[in-house]
């Protein structure tokens, strides 16, 4: 037996084959291009299929994971079409003679380059996007295997991992991921938390010392590995397994169970989702609503905004579909970690503390209107609240307010119906955290978003892995912040709720109950696990 540690990003227990992911080594031709033309020709349609096969990847990513996760490879679509990219592979092959498989291996070796050498995290994590779609042009011109295929229930091994790659696998033979590189909050490590997968990252193995098929297991509870597991092992892991089932089967008896501490007091435990592809995912893990709806799904995945009439139909579909249940929806919030390249954003030196979410609206007020105005026909048919993102200032709410309140009065004067949408703020700044006994006299309700509350307090990218051990959201400043969020809406009679993944920490749900917080929004996974804790406090102080 060898035995391995890593660090966890999804906990649970594996059994497995495995299987070690080699890197693809394709054999370019180097020598000059003879018929410059018919190379450029092979590129295009080499684009042309690399492009038909992220479509298809795409779909059934979304069918599989969701919007959001879809998004991911949409990413690795727009570098297909992008002027730059495309333009150095078009000089080196019309101009320089290049064959085509040649031009693309450089022109993504300069990339790679490039976004490699950049300080900001979130843009030296592109260099897996450019990868991946350099590797997917050159199997398609070289005339490479498409994907590995999985036949039995397998623990994957790699040095790193692609989205492309984890969607296209056999997500049903898949019992775990074991990387050797990676980052907790790459796109990949993203990916397997949405599908719940356990996954071990920068874990201390080779790749060419695991025989293909050798039998494996994983503890991603304790970050261990193990290839060829003794049965001391073997028992210890299976007890382990066995203790999750009956932990999820307790669970599951939660169902349909109200979200109320053992002394009445009622919590509101609602769900973050990206779109209409999450609401079985909130149904089926009885959420009591939805407490973030993020509206950028209506924003990617394209190349123009979308219409009133499209957001209006998107909206309605979920607004219906939760059957009276409350969906607040956030206004736009692109910027930062989330760019859309129609949007023409100038490049920033730090996005995160740049044009974002709600100034974006306000520089773009077309858009702002646009969105609340389908934000507001959708209210007809359900119980709807608006929540405007990365408040500042006292100013900032009441021009939202204004904004709403001028397309209320249009859809007034055009005999379109509506219905009463309650008006809130995310507390995601210090500065509205300081002054939030001003702003919440001017709403109904606020949401503290901790993951940028955290970032912003702490000085600290939450996009870095390398200021991990700097990032504490249970430092005191962030938990003195949230005190004062809760009392200042106490104080002026409206609620307060908590989304972000702090939300979802069990070790300070009770914590936040006892600050005022009436609502937690958590990804729809983590629902019923916080219902079981929420229904095990009791409020009254001993």
């Amino acid at each position: 037996m060898e035995s391995y540690s890593g660090k966890s990003v999804y906990p649970g227990v594996a059994f497995g084959a495995a299987v070690p992911l080699k890197n693809s080594r394709y054999i370019i031709d180097e020598s000059p291009a003879t018929e410059v033309q018919k190379e450029w020709e092979h590129f295009e349609e080499a684009k042309r299929f690399a492009g038909a096969e992220l479509d298809v990847l795409f779909k059934k990513t979304v069918r599989e994971m969701g919007e959001e996760e879809a998004n991911i490879i949409d990413v690795q679509r727009m570098i297909l079409m992008d002027e730059d990219y495309i333009g150095m592979v078009r000089d080196l092959v019309t101009n320089g003679a290049h064959r085509a498989a040649s031009a693309v291996s450089k022109v993504g070796r300069h990339f790679l380059d490039v976004f490699a050498a950049m300080d900001d995290p979130y843009m030296k994590a592109r260099t897996t996007d450019f990868t991946d779609v350099t590797q997917r042009l050159i199997r398609i011109l070289t005339g490479g295997q498409k994907k590995t295929r999985l036949n039995e229930p397998s623990i994957v091994i790699a040095d790193d991992l692609s989205p492309s790659e984890i969607a296209q696998m056999d997500k049903s033979l898949i019992r775990a991921f074991v990387i050797r590189q990676g980052s907790v909050n790459s796109h990949a490590s993203i990916m397997t938390r949405t599908l719940r997968i356990p996954m071990l990252i920068q874990t201390d193995i080779q790749l060419n010392t695991v025989k293909d098929g050798c039998p494996a297991a994983v503890d991603a509870h304790t970050g261990k590995f193990y290839l060829e597991p003794g049965e001391q092992i073997i028992k210890k892991l299976k007890s382990q397994q066995n203790n999750d089932r009956k932990e999820n089967a307790e669970l599951e008896k939660l169902r349909g169970l109200p979200t109320i501490t053992r002394d009445g007091f009622k919590v509101n435990l609602v769900a973050n989702i990206s779109g209409p592809e999450d609401m079985e995912a909130v149904l089926t893990n009885d959420a009591e609503g939805i407490g973030v709806l993020r509206s950028e799904f209506l924003y990617l995945s394209r190349d123009n905004y979308p219409g009133e009439d499209e957001q209006y139909e998107a909206y309605c579909t979920i607004v219906k579909g939760m059957q009276g249940r409350r969906v607040t929806i956030r206004t736009l919030d692109i910027g930062a970690d989330k760019n859309i390249p129609y949007f023409g954003l100038s490049p920033e030196e730090n996005p995160a503390m740049g044009l974002r979410a709600i100034r974006i609206c306000f520089e773009r007020p077309d858009i702002f209107r646009t969105q609340l105005r389908a934000i507001y026909r959708a209210s007809a048919f359900g119980n709807v609240s608006i929540m405007f993102p990365m408040i500042a200032s006292l100013w900032e709410v009441r021009r939202c307010k204004e904004a709403a309140a001028q397309v209320r009065e249009e859809l007034k004067n055009e005999h379109a119906a509506f219905g009463e949408v309650p008006l809130g703020i995310m507390i995601e700044t210090p500065a509205a955290a300081l002054t939030a006994d001003e702003l919440a006299r001017e709403v109904d309700f606020f949401s503290a978003g901790t993951n940028d509350l955290t970032q912003y307090t702490l000085a600290v990218d939450r996009q870095n892995d390398n200021l991990s051990s700097f990032s504490d959201p249970h430092h005191p400043a962030i938990l003195k912040l949230l005190q004062m969020i809760a009392e200042s809406a106490r104080n002026a009679g409206i609620w307060a709720g908590i989304c972000g993944e702090l939300a979802a920490d069990l070790t300070l749900t009770e914590k936040f109950l006892q600050m005022g917080y009436s609502e937690l929004s958590v990804s729809a996974g983590s629902i019923l696990k916080i219902r079981q804790k929420i229904r095990s406090i009791s409020m009254k102080k001993t």
